[in-house]
Protein backbone atom coordinates (compact mmCIF):
# COMPACT_ATOMS: atom_id res chain seq x y z
CA UNK A 1 0.00 0.00 0.00
CA UNK A 2 1.41 3.29 -1.22
CA UNK A 3 1.03 5.54 2.23
CA UNK A 4 2.08 8.87 0.63
CA UNK A 5 -0.02 11.80 1.86
CA UNK A 6 -2.01 9.69 4.25
CA UNK A 7 -3.33 12.93 5.53
CA UNK A 8 -3.94 14.87 2.71
CA UNK A 9 -7.08 15.14 0.54
CA UNK A 10 -6.21 14.83 -3.43
CA UNK A 11 -8.36 14.85 -6.38
CA UNK A 12 -7.18 13.24 -9.70
CA UNK A 13 -7.61 14.91 -12.74
CA UNK A 14 -7.18 12.61 -16.18
CA UNK A 15 -6.29 15.14 -18.70
CA UNK A 16 -4.99 19.01 -18.82
CA UNK A 17 -8.03 20.13 -17.92
CA UNK A 18 -6.41 23.51 -16.05
CA UNK A 19 -10.01 24.66 -15.16
CA UNK A 20 -10.58 22.25 -12.92
CA UNK A 21 -7.14 22.26 -11.76
CA UNK A 22 -7.20 25.75 -10.77
CA UNK A 23 -10.37 25.55 -9.56
CA UNK A 24 -9.79 23.22 -6.91
CA UNK A 25 -6.36 23.80 -6.38
CA UNK A 26 -7.22 27.30 -5.49
CA UNK A 27 -9.48 25.71 -2.57
CA UNK A 28 -5.47 23.97 -0.90
CA UNK A 29 -6.67 20.46 -2.58
CA UNK A 30 -3.84 18.52 -3.55
CA UNK A 31 -4.29 18.20 -7.32
CA UNK A 32 -2.86 15.32 -9.56
CA UNK A 33 -2.05 15.75 -13.54
CA UNK A 34 -2.69 12.48 -15.04
CA UNK A 35 -1.57 12.58 -18.35
CA UNK A 36 0.32 10.93 -21.32
CA UNK A 37 2.06 13.70 -21.85
CA UNK A 38 5.04 15.00 -20.03
CA UNK A 39 5.08 18.43 -21.45
CA UNK A 40 1.37 19.09 -21.11
CA UNK A 41 1.22 22.83 -20.58
CA UNK A 42 -1.35 22.18 -17.15
CA UNK A 43 1.38 20.93 -16.07
CA UNK A 44 3.50 23.99 -15.73
CA UNK A 45 0.78 25.65 -13.95
CA UNK A 46 1.41 26.95 -9.82
CA UNK A 47 -2.05 25.17 -9.58
CA UNK A 48 -0.26 21.44 -10.78
CA UNK A 49 0.96 19.68 -7.31
CA UNK A 50 1.61 16.56 -9.07
CA UNK A 51 2.34 14.83 -12.47
CA UNK A 52 1.38 11.30 -13.03
CA UNK A 53 2.13 9.94 -16.60
CA UNK A 54 -0.16 7.38 -17.59
CA UNK A 55 -1.15 5.17 -20.36
CA UNK A 56 -3.54 7.43 -22.91
CA UNK A 57 -7.49 6.58 -23.95
CA UNK A 58 -5.49 5.91 -27.54
CA UNK A 59 -2.86 3.34 -25.74
CA UNK A 60 -6.02 1.21 -25.03
CA UNK A 61 -9.25 1.90 -22.75
CA UNK A 62 -7.93 -0.76 -20.50
CA UNK A 63 -4.74 0.05 -19.69
CA UNK A 64 -6.20 3.45 -19.45
CA UNK A 65 -8.32 2.41 -16.33
CA UNK A 66 -5.70 0.08 -14.89
CA UNK A 67 -3.07 3.16 -14.83
CA UNK A 68 -5.94 5.56 -13.29
CA UNK A 69 -7.03 2.57 -10.89
CA UNK A 70 -3.28 2.40 -9.56
CA UNK A 71 -3.39 6.72 -8.69
CA UNK A 72 -6.88 5.64 -6.98
CA UNK A 73 -5.59 3.52 -4.54
CA UNK A 74 -3.33 5.76 -3.21
CA UNK A 75 -4.94 6.82 0.22
CA UNK A 76 -4.98 10.01 -0.05
CA UNK A 77 -6.85 10.21 -3.13
CA UNK A 78 -10.68 10.69 -2.94
CA UNK A 79 -11.94 10.81 -6.21
CA UNK A 80 -11.24 11.27 -9.61
CA UNK A 81 -13.00 14.14 -11.98
CA UNK A 82 -14.55 12.99 -15.49
CA UNK A 83 -12.85 15.35 -18.56
CA UNK A 84 -12.30 13.10 -21.12
CA UNK A 85 -14.63 12.27 -23.38
CA UNK A 86 -13.65 8.55 -22.89
CA UNK A 87 -14.11 8.66 -19.22
CA UNK A 88 -18.08 8.69 -18.80
CA UNK A 89 -17.34 5.34 -20.45
CA UNK A 90 -14.85 4.18 -18.61
CA UNK A 91 -15.86 5.26 -14.85
CA UNK A 92 -19.32 4.14 -15.53
CA UNK A 93 -18.52 0.80 -16.78
CA UNK A 94 -15.40 0.04 -14.50
CA UNK A 95 -18.15 1.69 -11.67
CA UNK A 96 -17.55 -1.45 -8.99
CA UNK A 97 -13.63 -1.30 -9.42
CA UNK A 98 -13.03 2.34 -8.90
CA UNK A 99 -15.16 2.64 -5.67
CA UNK A 100 -13.07 0.23 -4.14
CA UNK A 101 -11.17 3.37 -3.53
CA UNK A 102 -12.60 6.49 -4.42
CA UNK A 103 -15.77 8.10 -4.34
CA UNK A 104 -16.97 8.85 -8.24
CA UNK A 105 -20.11 10.72 -9.24
CA UNK A 106 -21.03 9.22 -12.36
CA UNK A 107 -24.36 7.72 -13.88
CA UNK A 108 -24.52 4.06 -14.12
CA UNK A 109 -23.65 2.18 -16.92
CA UNK A 110 -27.01 1.43 -18.44
CA UNK A 111 -27.77 4.97 -18.41
CA UNK A 112 -24.76 6.38 -19.84
CA UNK A 113 -25.16 3.86 -22.67
CA UNK A 114 -29.18 5.84 -23.43
CA UNK A 115 -27.45 8.98 -23.20
CA UNK A 116 -24.26 7.78 -25.52
CA UNK A 117 -26.69 5.96 -28.09
CA UNK A 118 -28.56 9.11 -29.89
CA UNK A 119 -31.07 6.73 -30.81
CA UNK A 120 -31.78 5.68 -27.51
CA UNK A 121 -31.69 9.17 -26.22
CA UNK A 122 -34.33 10.58 -28.77
CA UNK A 123 -36.73 7.38 -27.52
CA UNK A 124 -36.14 9.16 -23.93
CA UNK A 125 -36.61 12.09 -24.77
CA UNK A 126 -40.06 11.33 -26.45
CA UNK A 127 -40.57 9.45 -22.59
CA UNK A 128 -39.54 12.41 -20.68
CA UNK A 129 -42.26 14.25 -23.03
CA UNK A 130 -39.47 16.59 -23.98
CA UNK A 131 -39.27 17.79 -27.74
CA UNK A 132 -35.66 16.95 -29.63
CA UNK A 133 -35.37 16.62 -33.37
CA UNK A 134 -36.20 13.42 -35.18
CA UNK A 135 -33.59 10.66 -34.91
CA UNK A 136 -33.51 7.64 -37.43
CA UNK A 137 -30.63 5.15 -38.59
CA UNK A 138 -28.81 6.03 -41.36
CA UNK A 139 -29.68 2.65 -43.20
CA UNK A 140 -33.19 3.50 -42.23
CA UNK A 141 -33.72 6.55 -44.16
CA UNK A 142 -34.48 6.26 -47.88
CA UNK A 143 -35.20 9.05 -48.72
CA UNK A 144 -34.67 12.48 -47.38
CA UNK A 145 -38.12 14.62 -47.04
CA UNK A 146 -36.28 17.57 -44.89
CA UNK A 147 -32.83 18.76 -44.45
CA UNK A 148 -30.60 16.48 -41.93
CA UNK A 149 -27.70 15.89 -40.64
CA UNK A 150 -25.48 12.86 -40.85
CA UNK A 151 -23.36 12.03 -37.95
CA UNK A 152 -22.06 9.46 -35.68
CA UNK A 153 -25.02 7.14 -33.38
CA UNK A 154 -22.28 7.15 -30.33
CA UNK A 155 -20.61 9.84 -28.16
CA UNK A 156 -18.13 7.05 -27.71
CA UNK A 157 -17.84 3.86 -30.11
CA UNK A 158 -16.75 1.20 -28.14
CA UNK A 159 -17.35 -2.43 -27.36
CA UNK A 160 -20.47 -2.39 -25.26
CA UNK A 161 -21.68 -0.59 -28.17
CA UNK A 162 -20.51 -2.21 -31.31
CA UNK A 163 -19.51 -5.83 -30.77
CA UNK A 164 -16.83 -5.80 -33.26
CA UNK A 165 -14.74 -3.50 -30.98
CA UNK A 166 -11.88 -4.92 -28.64
CA UNK A 167 -12.14 -3.72 -25.17
CA UNK A 168 -9.16 -1.85 -25.87
CA UNK A 169 -10.42 -0.12 -28.80
CA UNK A 170 -12.91 3.27 -29.13
CA UNK A 171 -13.26 5.92 -31.84
CA UNK A 172 -14.73 9.19 -31.08
CA UNK A 173 -15.83 10.51 -34.70
CA UNK A 174 -16.56 14.01 -34.80
CA UNK A 175 -17.42 13.97 -38.73
CA UNK A 176 -20.60 15.86 -39.54
CA UNK A 177 -22.69 15.85 -43.13
CA UNK A 178 -25.35 18.47 -43.40
CA UNK A 179 -27.97 17.40 -46.36
CA UNK A 180 -30.48 18.58 -48.26
CA UNK A 181 -33.88 17.07 -49.15
CA UNK A 182 -33.19 14.76 -51.82
CA UNK A 183 -29.57 14.01 -51.24
CA UNK A 184 -28.41 11.10 -52.00
CA UNK A 185 -24.86 10.39 -50.29
CA UNK A 186 -23.17 7.08 -50.65
CA UNK A 187 -23.89 4.65 -48.12
CA UNK A 188 -20.30 3.08 -48.50
CA UNK A 189 -18.85 6.37 -48.24
CA UNK A 190 -20.69 7.05 -45.40
CA UNK A 191 -20.14 3.73 -43.72
CA UNK A 192 -15.94 4.16 -44.51
CA UNK A 193 -15.96 8.03 -42.54
CA UNK A 194 -18.42 6.98 -39.87
CA UNK A 195 -17.07 3.29 -39.00
CA UNK A 196 -20.66 1.65 -38.20
CA UNK A 197 -24.38 2.95 -38.86
CA UNK A 198 -24.82 6.73 -37.77
CA UNK A 199 -27.86 8.49 -37.13
CA UNK A 200 -29.78 11.07 -39.64
CA UNK A 201 -31.37 13.63 -37.35
CA UNK A 202 -33.67 16.57 -38.74
CA UNK A 203 -31.76 19.78 -38.99
CA UNK A 204 -33.37 22.56 -36.52
CA UNK A 205 -33.41 26.05 -38.00
CA UNK A 206 -31.82 27.41 -35.20
CA UNK A 207 -32.54 31.04 -33.27
CA UNK A 208 -29.82 30.53 -30.81
CA UNK A 209 -27.48 27.36 -29.54
CA UNK A 210 -27.39 27.12 -25.81
CA UNK A 211 -25.56 24.80 -23.09
CA UNK A 212 -27.43 23.49 -20.26
CA UNK A 213 -24.94 21.88 -17.38
CA UNK A 214 -26.41 20.27 -14.65
CA UNK A 215 -24.52 18.10 -11.11
CA UNK A 216 -27.20 15.44 -9.67
CA UNK A 217 -26.73 13.49 -6.80
CA UNK A 218 -29.14 10.52 -7.64
CA UNK A 219 -31.99 12.42 -9.36
CA UNK A 220 -32.15 15.20 -7.80
CA UNK A 221 -30.62 18.44 -9.18
CA UNK A 222 -27.94 19.90 -7.14
CA UNK A 223 -26.60 22.82 -9.34
CA UNK A 224 -27.35 24.55 -12.98
CA UNK A 225 -25.97 26.40 -15.42
CA UNK A 226 -27.23 27.84 -18.93
CA UNK A 227 -25.33 30.22 -21.52
CA UNK A 228 -26.02 31.06 -24.80
CA UNK A 229 -23.37 30.18 -27.24
CA UNK A 230 -22.90 33.42 -29.51
CA UNK A 231 -20.03 31.65 -31.60
CA UNK A 232 -18.90 27.81 -31.94
CA UNK A 233 -15.79 26.45 -33.28
CA UNK A 234 -16.99 26.98 -36.52
CA UNK A 235 -19.75 29.14 -38.24
CA UNK A 236 -21.72 25.78 -39.53
CA UNK A 237 -21.68 24.79 -35.32
CA UNK A 238 -19.20 23.20 -33.07
CA UNK A 239 -18.41 23.66 -29.19
CA UNK A 240 -19.04 27.30 -27.82
CA UNK A 241 -15.69 29.59 -27.96
CA UNK A 242 -17.52 32.60 -26.54
CA UNK A 243 -20.75 32.72 -24.43
CA UNK A 244 -22.51 34.45 -22.33
CA UNK A 245 -24.09 33.40 -19.22
CA UNK A 246 -28.02 33.42 -18.98
CA UNK A 247 -31.35 32.31 -17.67
CA UNK A 248 -34.44 30.98 -19.48
CA UNK A 249 -37.28 28.95 -17.74
CA UNK A 250 -38.38 26.94 -20.43
CA UNK A 251 -34.91 26.16 -21.13
CA UNK A 252 -34.50 24.60 -16.85
CA UNK A 253 -37.74 22.88 -17.37
CA UNK A 254 -37.08 21.26 -20.68
CA UNK A 255 -33.51 19.97 -19.86
CA UNK A 256 -34.55 18.82 -15.95
CA UNK A 257 -37.26 17.05 -17.01
CA UNK A 258 -35.10 14.77 -19.02
CA UNK A 259 -32.22 14.40 -16.82
CA UNK A 260 -35.44 13.86 -14.15
CA UNK A 261 -36.39 10.98 -16.06
CA UNK A 262 -32.95 9.69 -16.09
CA UNK A 263 -32.53 9.28 -12.61
CA UNK A 264 -29.05 11.73 -13.69
CA UNK A 265 -26.66 10.96 -10.92
CA UNK A 266 -23.28 13.30 -11.79
CA UNK A 267 -22.61 15.74 -14.16
CA UNK A 268 -23.92 16.46 -17.08
CA UNK A 269 -23.72 18.85 -20.62
CA UNK A 270 -26.32 19.02 -22.33
CA UNK A 271 -26.09 21.44 -25.80
CA UNK A 272 -29.49 22.98 -26.65
CA UNK A 273 -30.98 24.44 -30.03
CA UNK A 274 -33.56 26.66 -29.81
CA UNK A 275 -36.23 25.98 -32.62
CA UNK A 276 -36.55 29.42 -34.73
CA UNK A 277 -40.06 27.98 -36.11
CA UNK A 278 -41.35 26.48 -32.60
CA UNK A 279 -39.70 28.32 -30.20
CA UNK A 280 -38.49 24.72 -28.46
CA UNK A 281 -35.43 24.10 -27.24
CA UNK A 282 -34.00 20.49 -28.56
CA UNK A 283 -31.17 18.72 -27.42
CA UNK A 284 -28.21 17.22 -29.15
CA UNK A 285 -26.41 15.34 -27.28
CA UNK A 286 -25.71 15.02 -23.74
CA UNK A 287 -21.96 14.31 -21.90
CA UNK A 288 -21.16 12.93 -19.22
CA UNK A 289 -18.57 15.00 -17.80
CA UNK A 290 -16.95 18.48 -17.46
CA UNK A 291 -17.39 20.83 -20.51
CA UNK A 292 -15.07 22.77 -23.09
CA UNK A 293 -16.95 26.20 -21.99
CA UNK A 294 -16.28 25.35 -18.51
CA UNK A 295 -13.91 28.26 -18.14
CA UNK A 296 -16.74 30.22 -18.54
CA UNK A 297 -19.04 28.42 -15.79
CA UNK A 298 -16.72 28.99 -13.10
CA UNK A 299 -15.93 32.75 -14.51
CA UNK A 300 -19.76 33.57 -13.74
CA UNK A 301 -19.56 31.97 -10.59
CA UNK A 302 -20.82 28.27 -10.91
CA UNK A 303 -17.77 26.23 -9.77
CA UNK A 304 -18.43 22.76 -10.79
CA UNK A 305 -15.38 21.90 -10.55
CA UNK A 306 -15.44 22.06 -6.64
CA UNK A 307 -18.97 21.56 -6.43
CA UNK A 308 -18.28 18.29 -7.61
CA UNK A 309 -15.53 17.77 -5.11
CA UNK A 310 -17.93 18.14 -2.21
CA UNK A 311 -20.67 16.50 -3.55
CA UNK A 312 -18.32 13.56 -3.71
CA UNK A 313 -16.52 13.84 -0.44
CA UNK A 314 -20.15 14.25 1.39
CA UNK A 315 -20.12 17.84 1.75
CA UNK A 316 -23.22 18.33 -0.30
CA UNK A 317 -24.52 21.03 2.05
CA UNK A 318 -21.73 23.28 1.00
CA UNK A 319 -22.90 23.69 -2.10
CA UNK A 320 -24.00 27.21 -3.43
CA UNK A 321 -25.50 26.96 -6.20
CA UNK A 322 -26.38 29.98 -8.42
CA UNK A 323 -24.26 32.25 -10.75
CA UNK A 324 -24.00 35.83 -12.47
CA UNK A 325 -26.08 36.26 -15.96
CA UNK A 326 -24.27 38.29 -18.89
CA UNK A 327 -20.80 37.41 -17.94
CA UNK A 328 -19.54 36.40 -21.67
CA UNK A 329 -16.00 34.74 -21.89
CA UNK A 330 -14.02 33.75 -25.00
CA UNK A 331 -11.59 30.49 -26.26
CA UNK A 332 -9.40 32.57 -28.19
CA UNK A 333 -7.86 29.62 -30.27
CA UNK A 334 -11.68 28.27 -30.44
CA UNK A 335 -12.31 32.29 -32.10
CA UNK A 336 -9.09 32.00 -34.32
CA UNK A 337 -11.12 28.98 -35.45
CA UNK A 338 -13.96 30.03 -35.92
CA UNK A 339 -12.76 33.06 -38.34
CA UNK A 340 -10.91 30.29 -40.13
CA UNK A 341 -13.90 28.23 -40.83
CA UNK A 342 -15.64 30.96 -42.69
CA UNK A 343 -13.07 30.87 -45.59
CA UNK A 344 -12.76 26.88 -45.20
CA UNK A 345 -15.69 25.48 -44.11
CA UNK A 346 -19.29 24.48 -46.40
CA UNK A 347 -22.59 23.70 -45.45
CA UNK A 348 -25.59 23.91 -47.85
CA UNK A 349 -27.79 25.07 -44.55
CA UNK A 350 -26.06 27.18 -43.01
CA UNK A 351 -25.10 30.73 -44.87
CA UNK A 352 -21.45 31.70 -44.84
CA UNK A 353 -21.37 34.83 -43.10
CA UNK A 354 -18.81 37.58 -44.13
CA UNK A 355 -15.18 37.55 -43.10
CA UNK A 356 -14.88 41.50 -42.64
CA UNK A 357 -18.09 41.60 -40.25
CA UNK A 358 -17.02 38.23 -37.97
CA UNK A 359 -13.33 39.71 -37.89
CA UNK A 360 -14.78 42.78 -36.32
CA UNK A 361 -17.66 41.22 -34.40
CA UNK A 362 -14.64 39.23 -32.79
CA UNK A 363 -12.12 41.65 -32.26
CA UNK A 364 -15.06 43.71 -30.65
CA UNK A 365 -16.36 41.49 -28.27
CA UNK A 366 -13.18 40.31 -27.14
CA UNK A 367 -12.42 44.34 -26.16
CA UNK A 368 -16.03 44.69 -25.05
CA UNK A 369 -15.38 41.52 -22.68
CA UNK A 370 -11.79 40.78 -21.73
CA UNK A 371 -12.36 36.99 -19.92
CA UNK A 372 -10.79 34.41 -21.47
CA UNK A 373 -10.70 30.87 -21.03
CA UNK A 374 -6.89 30.03 -20.03
CA UNK A 375 -5.51 33.42 -19.71
CA UNK A 376 -4.14 34.67 -16.38
CA UNK A 377 -2.21 36.97 -15.04
CA UNK A 378 -1.29 34.96 -11.94
CA UNK A 379 -0.63 32.28 -13.24
CA UNK A 380 0.64 32.97 -17.10
CA UNK A 381 3.14 29.98 -18.01
CA UNK A 382 0.26 27.55 -18.97
CA UNK A 383 -0.91 29.80 -21.46
CA UNK A 384 2.36 30.78 -22.62
CA UNK A 385 3.20 26.96 -23.80
CA UNK A 386 -0.74 26.24 -24.98
CA UNK A 387 0.01 29.16 -27.52
CA UNK A 388 3.44 27.46 -28.25
CA UNK A 389 2.14 24.32 -28.58
CA UNK A 390 -0.88 25.46 -30.80
CA UNK A 391 1.55 27.19 -33.34
CA UNK A 392 4.31 25.23 -33.40
CA UNK A 393 2.91 21.55 -32.44
CA UNK A 394 1.75 20.26 -35.93
CA UNK A 395 5.48 21.52 -37.21
CA UNK A 396 6.96 19.33 -34.57
CA UNK A 397 5.28 16.42 -35.16
CA UNK A 398 5.82 15.83 -38.55
CA UNK A 399 9.98 16.11 -37.96
CA UNK A 400 9.63 13.99 -35.33
CA UNK A 401 9.85 16.51 -32.14
CA UNK A 402 8.16 17.05 -29.16
CA UNK A 403 5.08 15.90 -30.59
CA UNK A 404 5.93 12.88 -32.42
CA UNK A 405 3.86 11.13 -30.88
CA UNK A 406 0.24 13.11 -30.76
CA UNK A 407 1.12 14.54 -27.44
CA UNK A 408 1.24 18.11 -25.64
CA UNK A 409 0.49 19.67 -29.11
CA UNK A 410 -2.59 17.99 -29.98
CA UNK A 411 -4.50 18.07 -26.19
CA UNK A 412 -5.98 21.02 -25.45
CA UNK A 413 -5.21 21.95 -22.21
CA UNK A 414 -8.63 23.55 -20.92
CA UNK A 415 -10.72 20.43 -22.27
CA UNK A 416 -8.17 16.98 -22.69
CA UNK A 417 -9.87 17.71 -26.64
CA UNK A 418 -7.33 17.46 -29.61
CA UNK A 419 -6.18 20.71 -31.21
CA UNK A 420 -5.82 19.72 -34.55
CA UNK A 421 -8.57 19.06 -36.79
CA UNK A 422 -9.47 15.65 -37.82
CA UNK A 423 -12.36 13.48 -38.32
CA UNK A 424 -11.82 11.36 -34.98
CA UNK A 425 -9.76 10.02 -32.23
CA UNK A 426 -8.84 6.84 -32.78
CA UNK A 427 -7.81 4.13 -29.63
CA UNK A 428 -7.21 1.32 -32.13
Amino acid sequence: MDNRGRDRHSVLIPSGNYTCMRSLGERGIHTILASEHDGTPAASSRFCDELVRIPGPPDGLVAYKDALLGIAARPDVKTIVPTRPEDGYVFSKYKDEFEQYVTLVVPEFDTIRRVHDRILLYEAAQEAGVPMPRTRLFSDVEVLDKPAIVKPRYNVIAREYVAEYDPNDYDIIKSVRHLRPGDTPDPDEIYAEMNHDPIVQDYVPGDGKYMFAALYDHGEAVETFQHLQIRGNSYTGGGGVYRKSVYIPELESVARALLDHLDWHGLACIEYLKDAETGEFKPIEINPRMWQSLPSTVYAGADFPYDYWLLATGQKRQIEPGYELGVGTHYLWGELGYITSVRTDESPLVERPSLPKTVWEVLSSIYDEPRFDLAHLDDPIPFAKYVWHALFGRKERNEGGPGADGETAAEDPATGITLTPGLSLRGR
